[in-house]
C-alpha cells in the first residue's frame, strides 16, 4: 500500500488513511466558565474558520456551568467540514493564585512589591488541580511551577 502525504500525518493506528475528518486548523481561547457569547473575542476568532458560534456557545456554556466565574482555557480543533471539537482545560495558575490570595491583580512590580503571601498547602492544592495540564513529572515539581508564578506575581510563599 502506498501513502500519501495526507495520511502520513496521522498514523495509521489511530486510524491514518481512514479517518473521516481532516484538521483545518485549532484555536485557542480562554473564555469565563459559562459565559461564552458570540461577542468578541469569541465570534470573530470562530466565524473566520467557519464554526458555528452559536452551537459552540451553547456546548461550552453547558460544559463549563458548573465551574463558577473562572476562566477555562479551551482548544477549538477545527476540521474540513467546518464541524469541530473543543477540550477544556484547566484555569490558569494564575488565575487560581489570585482566587487563593484574593486579589484582583498580581504587583507591578514583583520583584520589590509584594502584595500577598499564600501557605505551601494551598500552592500543593493549586498543582494538584493543574496536574493534568502541566508537564511535571511529580507533584513537587508542579508545586515549583507554580510558586514560580507566584513570585512572578509579586505573591511570596510561606511555610
Amino acid at each position: 500500500m502506498s501513502r500519501t502525504p495526507d495520511d502520513m500525518s496521522v498514523p495509521q493506528y489511530l486510524g491514518g488513511a481512514n479517518m473521516a475528518k481532516k484538521v483545518e486548523g485549532y484555536i485557542k481561547l480562554q473564555i469565563p466558565a459559562g459565559k461564552a457569547t458570540p461577542a468578541p473575542p469569541v465570534g470573530p476568532a470562530l466565524g473566520q474558520h467557519g464554526v458555528n458560534i452559536v452551537q459552540f456557545t451553547k456546548e461550552f456554556n453547558a460544559k463549563t456551568a458548573d465551574k463558577g466565574d473562572t476562566i477555562i482555557p479551551v482548544v477549538i480543533t477545527v476540521y474540513s467540514d467546518r464541524s469541530f471539537s473543543f477540550v477544556t482545560k484547566t484555569p490558569p495558575a494564575a488565575v487560581l493564585l489570585k482566587k487563593a490570595c484574593n486579589l484582583k491583580s498580581g504587583s507591578g512590580e514583583p520583584n520589590k512589591k509584594k502584595v500577598a503571601k499564600i501557605s505551601k498547602d494551598d500552592v500543593r492544592k493549586i498543582a494538584e488541580e493543574k496536574m493534568p495540564d502541566l508537564n511535571a513529572a511529580s507533584i513537587e515539581a508542579a508545586m515549583r511551577m507554580i510558586e514560580g508564578t507566584a513570585k512572578s506575581m509579586g505573591i511570596e510563599v510561606v511555610d
